[in-house]
């Protein structure tokens, strides 16, 4: 998605599940409303878990993509 800042990236590869979403509910409390969040992920269950976290927090998930395994979300904080 172009055009689009990224306040901070968590990479979390290596991680699984719930860790990279455990580190994504924390550093979205403290980031500005609006402000995305680039996540990086190896564990393929981050996708699953990400559309939960999508529908249970009302942030949005951006823009999801992998690529030789790793896989990139940018969550937007909602307002």
């Amino acid at each position: 998605m172009s055009g689009v800042e990224i306040a901070s990236t968590l990479d979390c590869t290596g991680l699984v599940c719930p860790l990279p979403v455990i580190k994504l509910s924390k550093a979205i409390k403290v980031a500005a409303p609006g402000a995305v969040i680039e996540l990086l992920a190896t564990d393929p269950g981050a996708v699953a878990d990400l559309e939960a976290f999508e529908r249970r927090t009302g942030h949005r998930v951006l823009e999801r993509s992998e690529a030789s395994g790793i896989f990139r979300f940018l969550v937007q904080r909602a307002s």
